[in-house]
């Protein structure tokens, strides 16, 4: 067994922290803060038909030194996941990776929805953690923007007491924006193309839909004011809605496309900074359920292409915890709130069983992102070079422990 001393939980008090690994040691872990392991419920690790970006083996490990130890997939893969038989195909694959990095990470997986295979989506109820839709196009070739197969969708998961997870975006809005600044070719366009108003009128329908067939609603990513405020709106007449925020929209905003360029590139994109700080307000007030990283890896080779070429999305797992804690140390967030954010909402929202899983961070602990050294199969961060406080240092996964700062190096 592993016995953990001196560690603290997050109001002070001391926690007896053991781990039955027959392995018969002490850790002095004074001056640690306990957490519980961390849920992400938003996540791509691109497995199957993008492992040149990302796989299991890679994340796992990335989510061990982020302090994760669930984690949620979702479907926009090649192909996408919206059979059971490619579930059951995709599942396969990654317990296998998972094998082969001998790390005993808890997943669970989302069915994609597609207007041509509603029919498989009673068949996998029990097998994933919810239903993905794309309202707005991404990575992948998965896109629901017609009303008729969005009210079916919505209908079927009310049906099955299934959560909705959504891409809030309106997709005919993002086509005539396009048309609109066809001429631009600096990121920053990528911004004004995919506007608040673009967001928030898909929320509006989304929400709508929930209110409609009792839906239980996920709105992933969800990074304006305009949105937030029907988010507010609608947790006030008791719906089930839920919303993410994630870290990129948390501590970047639209100045970064000056230097980051493509690995600025998101979707839904970087806001103003003004928007940026409203978030925070918004954590603040209740309206955030869950930080998600949307950890969502493509090389360097492809961030680094011109505008309209490059491809949406940034990693991010490894270092949300650490921007959150540094936070933390700037007054921005309370650990109670981290602590809510990062497991304790999620935990309610998948009706996950409890779990003795842990994170124990150095919240004095101070070090500097370096992209090259993440374990992250693409290696790069769009937050290279920030220097945060705060950073997880033993994460206890199923009776293991991780020592980060040996596996950092």
């Amino acid at each position: 067994m592993t016995i953990f001393l001196g560690a603290k939980d997050i109001h002070g008090d001391a926690v007896e922290l053991n781990v039955d690994d027959n392995i018969d040691t002490q850790i002095d872990a004074s001056g640690l803060t306990v957490l519980p392991g961390l849920i992400d419920p938003h996540v791509h690790f691109r497995t199957p038909g993008q492992e040149y970006k990302e796989d299991w083996r890679t994340a796992s490990m990335a989510c061990v030194c982020g302090g994760y130890t669930t984690v949620f997939d979702m479907p926009n893969n090649t192909p996408a996941c919206i059979t059971a038989e490619r579930l059951a195909d995709k599942k396969a694959i990654i317990d296998s990776q998972l094998s082969d990095a001998d790390i005993p990470l808890n997943y669970g997986l989302y069915i994609g929805a597609d207007k041509l295979s509603f029919s498989e989506i009673p068949i996998v109820k029990g097998d994933v953690v919810g239903m993905k839709i794309f309202m707005g196009s991404s990575t992948g070739d998965l896109l629901m923007d017609d009303d008729e197969s969005l009210h079916q969708a919505f209908e079927l998961a009310a049906k099955l007491d299934m959560l909705i997870a959504i891409h809030a975006e309106d997709e005919c809005m993002i086509q005539e924006r396009t048309e609109l600044f066809k001429a631009d070719t600096e990121f920053s366009t990528h911004s004004k193309i995919r506007s608040p108003e673009v967001a928030a009128k898909a929320v509006e329908k989304a929400i709508s839909l929930s209110e409609k067939y009792g839906t239980r609603l996920y709105l992933l990513h969800t990074s304006t004011k305009l949105e937030l405020e029907l988010v507010a709106k609608a947790k006030a007449k008791g719906l089930p809605v839920y919303a993410e925020v994630c870290p990129h929209h948390l501590f970047l905003n639209e100045t970064a496309y000056a230097t980051l360029k493509g690995r600025a590139q998101m979707n839904p994109p970087l806001r103003s900074e003004e928007q940026r700080l409203y978030l925070f307000d918004a954590i603040n007030n209740g309206l955030v359920d869950t930080i998600g990283s949307d950890h969502a890896p493509h090389t360097i080779a492809e961030k680094d292409s011109a505008y309209r070429q490059a491809p949406s999305g940034v990693p991010g797992i490894e270092t949300t915890l650490s921007l959150l804690l540094n936070a933390y140390n700037d007054k921005l967030l309370t650990l109670d709130q981290i602590q809510s954010l990062t497991s304790g909402h999620a935990r309610e929202m998948f009706h996950l069983p409890k779990s003795t899983d842990s994170v124990l961070v150095d919240l004095n602990l101070t070090k500097t992102v370096v992209g090259k050294n993440l374990k992250t199969k693409c290696a790069w961060s769009p937050y290279e070079g920030m220097s945060l406080t705060g950073w997880p240092v033993y994460t206890l996964l199923n009776n293991r422990v991780f020592d980060l700062e040996k596996i950092r190096g």
